[in-house]
């Protein structure tokens, strides 16, 4: 006879990429997992997984499964859900996704006064280099950009401008750039965090959009990184407002051409369709979206 712990045990090796991750996820030591798999096998006479000491694939046998327990694991969860008005509370694990470092300033804290006020809930929050598309099965990932993707709702949380920024030292060394044409010829820090040209800036002023193709002296896929190597004056860099405001403000960087606008990227928060109307899924967007509705960070009043 099959038990929720055995549903959740394939449920987790299908998203896991060796047995050593899939025992991270449920918290239980390599050995101990690789024991109750192949009692699992023992049981139902068939091979499950094929595993090495870095690679995980599950069967046929075993992705069928795996797709029956999700099935019912996730309708186990929604009777659960349908109980939690009538109790008044909620309960149950939550995965969130978010970038490094928006995740590690804003998005923490918000999840820290969620767990406060629901203590029934576990959150479980990872901070990746790109959350999306690694996702790695969320309920809710914290995006900066755009996503088209119909099997996921998106909710805005928050505008995020971009502005161009170098440090005194660097300005005093290599001249001020007046127009974002003048960028070609400076030292420039980019970030690489996902698939897009990170080396085409675009820009616009009223009704004229252009861009200016910079050539990166310095690239690093971690933003706090690249922040670091434009405050020790090695290029000007492109960084979103929130990330930056306070060290302009202290003067350890500047802003650049405030008159002209570079690509923004909100801030949105996706939630999977198949999971967006579970009661903790909800009240937590309900706690990000009232959590960004007061400014974290002054309004850009530059433009409209």
């Amino acid at each position: 006879m099959l038990h929720i712990k055995d549903l959740q045990l394939i449920s987790i090796l299908t998203k896991s990429q060796s047995l050593s991750a899939a025992a991270r996820a449920l918290n239980v030591t390599p050995p101990a997992l690789s024991t109750r798999l192949k009692r699992l096998e023992a049981q139902l006479k068939v091979n499950l997984a094929v595993r090495s000491a870095r690679h995980l694939s599950l069967t046929p046998e075993g992705e069928q499964l795996a797709l029956s327990a999700a099935e019912i694991l996730t309708k186990i969860e929604d009777l659960s859900e349908s109980f939690a008005p009538m109790r008044q509370d909620i309960s149950g694990n939550l995965r969130i996704t978010a970038p490094f470092g928006f995740g590690r300033v804003h998005i923490a804290p918000a999840i820290a006064q969620f767990a406060k006020a629901h203590p029934r809930i576990h959150p479980v929050l990872e901070l990746l280099e790109t959350p999306w598309p690694d996702k790695r099965d969320a309920d809710i990932v914290v995006h900066i950009g755009a996503v088209r993707d119909s099997s996921w709702v998106a909710h805005n949380l928050a505008p995020n401008v971009r502005w161009v920024c170098a440090s005194p030292a660097y300005l005093k060394l290599q001249g001020v750039p007046t127009h974002p044409r003048d960028l070609a010829s400076h030292n420039t820090i980019c970030i690489r965090e996902n698939d897009e040209d990170v080396s085409l800036w675009h820009y616009r002023k009223g009704g004229t959009r252009s861009a200016v193709r910079v050539t990166p002296t310095m690239v690093s896929n971690d933003g706090e990184v690249a922040r670091s190597w434009a405050q020790a004056g090695l290029g000007i860099i492109l960084r979103s407002q929130w990330d930056v405001e306070q060290l302009v403000a202290q003067g350890k960087l500047v802003r650049l051409m405030s008159d002209w606008q570079f690509d923004s990227a909100n801030i949105v928060a996706l939630v999977p369709n198949r999971r967006g109307n579970t009661l903790r899924v909800k009240t937590c967007m309900e706690h990000l979206q009232t959590t960004f509705a007061k400014p974290l960070w002054k309004k850009d009043t530059n433009f409209k």
